[in-house]
């Protein structure tokens, strides 16, 4: 039987494949409240600043983020989260601790597997 969500030009493939990558996840979490772009950036180690920037405009495209211009004597940008993206705080949380809870097990997975297929 033929599921249509399975198929290759499901929409949701690509919105998955847009929230489920690892920068768009941390910074959906940074995002508990509003911050500055360089924040964003000084929290999440590793991240460039082109790949932030990417990364946050994807957000804001999908409707998970949203994004003012500050005005004034420090002109900046912040980032917040919109009620949609706010709503993936609780299954991210619940990925999140679910890694965190069983880091070590996938870990001597892993090394289990890398010593059985050394060459």
């Amino acid at each position: 039987m033929y599921d249509p969500i399975y198929s290759a030009d499901c929409p949701s493939r690509v919105i998955l494949d847009q929230i489920a990558d690892k920068w768009s996840m941390m910074v959906l979490s940074v995002l508990h409240q509003p911050r500055r772009f360089n924040e964003i950036k000084r929290r999440l180690s590793g991240v460039t600043q082109r790949v932030l920037t990417q990364t946050l405009r994807k957000l804001e495209r999908n409707g998970m983020v949203s994004r003012r211009v500050l005005t004034g004597p420090t002109l900046g940008v912040e980032y917040a989260l919109t009620p949609l993206g706010q709503s993936l705080q609780g299954p991210f949380s619940v990925l999140f601790d679910w890694t965190v809870q069983n880091i070590e097990v996938i870990h001597e997975c892993q090394n289990s597997y890398d010593s059985r297929n050394r060459e």
